[in-house]
């Protein structure tokens, strides 16, 4: 996600609960494009899925808030890129080795990945700014800024719900932020900032997934992502402590399960269940940093949270569909 840091099933709602388009491949969503539903309808064992999904997320939060104590946002982005080459390299064998991975779409995977490397950078340090609640809460905003941009770049139409849902997710943000008291975070505004490059990178993802895999996908953003932070990762490295050396290792490991569970999930059930399941993830995680950091949302960040949230379950309505004309 997530950060949301990744989220992933976010996309689906901007969709509108199109599960083969879903996905945001990042430190949390290494796994960004479930297949379609191919199993036995279950919402039993998608809940079940879900709920590992949101601890893995919940997990991936807190370790990111635990990492940037003593390390750089550049470094532990270039750790979990290498991190993620060591996981992804067996699923890479598996799929049928290193041909998989040939793209003729180069200039896009770079320019993909890095506005979303950028967003990454930002959601990082946004945590170090503001509550992870909050952080979590204007992350949400991600899948209207996908709908605006497919609609103006990919031809998607902009239905009334659609401008429903930004209407709402942009209420909601005003309601977070509160410009008018003068007192702006910039922390709410790098994870604003954090929130829309996520959306631009997911109208980008969707023009890949018309040409490419999933894992290469995935590979490409691991590449990139590395050349892009290697030099500021050299010029800013330090040596982690055991302590954080072993929350980089939940990063890596929730990173990459953590999708599983999600697309495990879309599999017993279509995206219109699955996607408000993830919505839980605002409650939990401000309760988490209430237990763990004492950081308390006050009521407007609340009620901000779920206008957009409110939005987003606008957005998952799906298309009304044209009557055949009588003949």
């Amino acid at each position: 996600m997530p950060p949301s840091i990744a989220a992933s099933a976010d996309l689906a709602v901007a969709n509108g609960g199109n599960v083969a388009d879903t996905g945001r491949p990042s430190l949390v969503h290494p796994f960004p494009y479930p297949p379609q539903m191919s199993t036995t309808p279950s919402k039993m064992m998608a809940a079940l899925w879900m709920a590992g999904w949101l601890s893995l997320m919940l997990i991936m939060a807190v370790a990111g808030r635990e990492t940037t104590r003593e390390l750089n946002v550049f470094q532990i982005m270039e750790m979990r890129s290498l991190a993620g080459f060591v996981l992804l390299s067996p699923i890479i064998y598996r799929a049928g080795g290193w041909k998989v991975l040939k793209t003729s779409r180069l200039p896009q995977h770079v320019g993909r990945n890095l506005v979303h490397y950028v967003a990454q950078l930002g959601w990082f340090f946004a945590l170090t700014l503001i509550p992870i609640g909050q952080v979590v809460a204007i992350e949400f905003t991600m899948p209207i800024w996908t709908a605006v941009l497919a609609a103006s770049f990919l031809s998607e139409r902009m239905t009334p719900w659609k401008i429903a849902a930004i209407v709402l997710g942009l209420v909601g943000v005003i309601v977070i932020v509160r410009p008018s008291t003068g007192e702006i975070n910039p922390g709410q505004l790098i994870a604003l900032g954090a929130a829309m490059g996520f959306g631009v990178a997911m109208a980008l993802v969707k023009s890949l997934t018309r040409t490419e895999s999933a894992l290469s996908i995935l590979f490409w953003m691991l590449v990139v992502q590395s050349v892009a932070g290697f030099i500021p990762t050299l010029l800013v490295w330090t040596w982690p402590s055991l302590y954080v050396w072993g929350w980089v290792g939940v990063i890596a490991v929730c990173g990459t399960f953590s999708h599983y569970c999600l697309a495990s999930a879309m599999r017993y059930a279509d995206a219109t269940v699955v996607v408000p399941m993830d919505f839980l993830r605002v409650p939990l995680t401000a309760t988490a940093g209430w237990l763990l950091y004492s950081e308390r949302l006050d009521a407007w960040t609340v009620l901000g949270a779920a206008l957009i949230l409110f939005g987003n379950l606008l957005n998952l309505k799906p298309a009304s569909s044209v009557p055949a004309r009588a003949r």
